[in-house]
């Protein structure tokens, strides 16, 4: 392969394995200088010391940006009201962060006057797609390296005796190999034992939340409150996107809540295995999920539910700057309107109960509901709608078709020739 001739390069640096082995890896094969672009998305202490790391790898300078309320604000909250979740279970934490992160990456690039980017992606994953898909989206003039894809290192065992041989500082070890991830939303753990889905996790592994079985042995309760699709407020206190978050990550945290174990279908065609815990947003879905229940029609809701299906394949995909993406936003946006109100949680072991919900664009009507009264509901009227609903079965029925549509009869042909 003819390497493209680079002279700068900003990299999306995590300051983690893979990160810290590809900045010397770049002045070597490609003679350029190195700019590591950092995104505070919620990470926290990872970001102390990351400068003199990036620095002692070789780095010309670290940039870091507070992301994490844009990061809140307008991607895990759109993603909140779209209802997405990938393959059942998996609420795309690191899916959503990526578009943002490629995003800034490619604005340092004009910044600092880069012809190039990088990033840390194997060629296995999803996220290689997602970062240059991002890249493509926003500038396709800047020239994209993938340094997994051209190297020689296999693997993390690899990535470890590199990094030793050009003393490159690191965390990870042969001992514990888990590939983590984490951000505002979420934190993931892939790799290592977790490679074979028969293994159970350990519990030393999680970090976000404590088991279930040792949570506190009183449910506690929350209210959440919602303008518009948006969580507003935590217990009548008004807080940011990015503190609400953090606020219920540490009380679903406490209780065992959000944790996932996930066989999911990556982009690039294999299957692979991943634990998640998502405290605050397993919390937030659910919320939005209670007051959407009684603020929406059903026909909006129903179809609202495919939506949030597509919504989560894009994201998943990297598709994010898209244009159906958007399109698929403001379809949402047009149906959050009346998603105003409060919802009351029990957060216990693990599960989160459901102690109340109000709105005032509520359709519930406890008048049309009851069975006692007749003046806003005739149940007379109950006999014609069955009728003509159950018509088609009534219809099969009358022609002697098995009711489960197997061993169909053969059709009489004959009453169908012409005179």
């Amino acid at each position: 392969m003819i390497k493209p001739t680079v002279q700068k390069v900003v990299l999306a640096y995590s300051g983690g394995l893979d990160t810290s082995v590809i900045v010397p890896w770049l002045k070597e094969n490609y003679g350029c200088e190195v700019v590591c672009f950092t995104a505070d998305v919620g990470q926290g202490e990872e970001l102390a010391s990351l400068e003199a790391k990036a620095l002692a790898s070789g780095a010309s300078q670290l940039i870091v940006r507070d992301l994490r309320e844009e990061f809140a604000r307008d991607y895990l909250f759109r993603l909140l009201r779209a209802g997405a979740i990938y393959e059942r279970k998996y609420l795309l934490g690191t899916s959503i962060a990526r578009p943002l992160i490629a995003k800034h990456q490619v604005e340092v690039a004009h910044q600092v006057g880069a012809d190039a980017v990088a990033h840390g992606a194997t060629g296995k994953g999803n996220d290689q797609v997602r970062f240059e898909l991002t890249y493509m989206a926003l500038d396709p003039r800047l020239k994209v390296i993938a340094p997994w894809r051209e190297w020689d290192i296999r693997s993390r065992e690899d990535a470890i005796a590199y990094a030793q041989k050009h003393n490159v500082p690191i965390k990870a070890s042969l001992k514990s190999i888990f590939s983590r991830d984490g951000n505002l939303w979420h934190l993931s753990h892939e790799g290592g034992p977790l490679e074979d889905p028969w293994n159970e996790p350990e519990e030393e592994m999680f970090q976000l939340s404590v088991s279930p079985q040792n949570a506190p042995d009183q449910p506690e309760r929350i209210e959440i409150g919602f303008e518009s699709g948006t969580p507003v407020s935590l217990n009548g206190q008004r807080l940011s996107p990015a503190t609400m978050i953090e606020h219920l990550n540490r009380l679903g945290g406490k209780h065992g809540i959000g944790r996932a174990d996930l066989v999911e279908n990556r982009l690039v065609g294999m299957k692979s295995r991943g634990v998640y815990e998502t405290p605050g947003g397993t919390i937030l879905l659910a919320a939005h999920r209670e007051l959407e229940a009684l603020t929406l029609d059903k026909e909006t809701l129903h179809f609202k539910d495919l939506v949030a299906l597509k919504y989560a394949e894009l994201v998943y995909n990297g598709q994010w700057f898209s244009p159906l993406r958007e399109a698929l936003d403001a379809f949402v946006d047009s149906t959050q309107g009346p998603v105003t109100g409060e919802v009351r949680l029990k957060l216990y072991k693990g599960n989160i109960l459901v102690a109340g919900r109000k709105s005032p664009f509520s359709l519930y009507r406890e008048d049309f509901a009851t069975f006692g009264q007749e003046d806003v509901y005739n149940q007379t009227d109950a006999q014609g709608f069955i009728r003509l609903f159950g018509l088609p079965l009534k219809v099969r029925a009358l022609n002697g078709l098995p009711v489960s549509g197997l061993d169909m009869p053969q059709p009489d042909y004959s009453r169908f020739k012409r005179d």
